[in-house]
């Protein structure tokens, strides 16, 4: 007579219940939603009026930051094939930038409105880690990503894309966080250092930017419009501008304890006569990119992550009139800043929605169509 044992028939349980992948197609560029929430409170900090709840957005950017780091890592431990595969793709590792700037936006926070939440006993050691995590990860990027388009990856002739600037903007985004940490390092060499650190890094970066943008306006010249889902990246070029702009008006904050006399008001002439006409540049692209978008909307364009480009880029522009304000005292900035913030706080929106439906259906999580 059979045992029990014999008399059950086996089953296969992978084949029965197949396990689904859901971090394997889980990508660098999901740093970006990261990034666009915490340039949310960034940006509220500066305008002329108070918005309340901005320490409440900042806490949210931090968790995403958080969840997304330990989603990050369980994708390089379970599906190392398709990371590496990400770095070796010309049209995902340009996002490894991303990483770097969501360490950085969410630290900017951290000193602009998450004190008031954590207190600054808390706050100011995290800025300082974030920093840290978030500038040599942009060192690394700016670096690694261009060394790989050159000798490892296969760039056809006409594929530049604002996507290329990632890597490259994210040390603009240490210049910007530098010199708020200056007040609490000691006066003296330390804060000189870290003044021109800061003005190190964002030479760096605005000089890649200028060796890149040239590139990818010949291509929308000579091979016309992007791809749909790619046009929200040309709100990407508002990125170097937007954020320049920004850290050049921090630096310049900061001056006047951290180096001479000379430099120092120097430094705060530069803020301004840097910052006027490339903001002046930044809303003529931003007219561009919008009535690009516009055009894509009419054909079709459906939602990708790509929208959180409406997000981060924009945000740095409101950053940039803020500082502007502060060292003009013309007003007509401050209404600048409202405006784009308004602006802001829509794409913010309407990308969030559609993130979050896209989660919750499983859609954005699953395999890229094959065409």
């Amino acid at each position: 007579m059979a045992t029990l044992a014999q008399a059950r028939p086996r089953t296969r349980p992978t084949a029965a219940t197949p396990r689904r992948p859901v971090l394997r197609h889980l990508g660098p560029n999901w740093y970006a939603a990261v990034m666009g929430t915490a340039i949310i409170p960034n940006a509220g900090a500066g305008l002329p009026f108070h918005i309340p709840g901005l320490p409440v957005l900042w806490a949210l950017s931090l968790a995403l930051l958080a969840g997304l780091l330990v989603a990050r890592a369980g994708h390089w431990l379970h599906h190392r094939d398709q990371a590496r595969g990400h770095l070796l793709d010309p049209t995902v590792a340009p996002f490894y930038g991303c990483l770097s700037m969501a360490f950085l936006a969410v630290g900017i926070g951290s000193l602009s409105v998450g004190a008031d939440l954590i207190g600054e006993s808390a706050a100011v050691p995290l800025a300082w880690v974030l920093y840290g995590l978030g500038t040599l990860t942009g060192l690394v990027a700016a670096v690694a990503v261009p060394y790989l388009m050159v000798v490892r990856h296969d760039v056809a002739p006409g594929s530049a894309s604002p996507v290329w600037l990632l890597p490259v903007v994210a040390p603009m985004v240490s210049a910007t966080l530098g010199p708020l940490l200056v007040p609490h390092l000691p006066a003296g060499q330390a804060r000189e250092a870290m003044l021109l650190a800061s003005y190190a890094m964002f030479g760096m970066s605005l000089l890649a930017t200028l060796v890149i943008l040239p590139v990818v306006f010949s291509r929308l010249i000579h091979r016309g419009a992007l791809p749909l889902f790619l046009t929200p990246t040309l709100f990407l070029v508002l990125g170097p501008l937007g954020q320049s702009t920004t850290a050049v008006n921090k630096l310049a904050d900061v001056a006047a304890g951290s180096i001479g006399a000379p430099y120092a008001s120097g430094m705060s002439a530069f803020a301004v006569l840097y910052g006027v006409p490339v903001m002046g540049f930044a809303l003529m692209w931003l007219a561009l990119a919008l009535a690009m978008a516009v055009r894509a909307a009419r054909r079709g364009m459906g939602f990708a992550m790509t929208w959180w480009a409406f997000t981060f880029p924009v945000g740095t522009c409101v950053t940039g009139a803020e500082g502007l304000a502060r060292h003009t005292g013309l007003h007509a900035f401050d209404w600048l800043a409202v405006a784009l913030y308004a602006l802001l706080v829509t794409a913010w929106l309407v990308a969030g929605f559609h993130t979050v439906r896209g989660l919750v259906n499983g859609k954005l999580l699953a395999a890229p169509v094959k065409k």
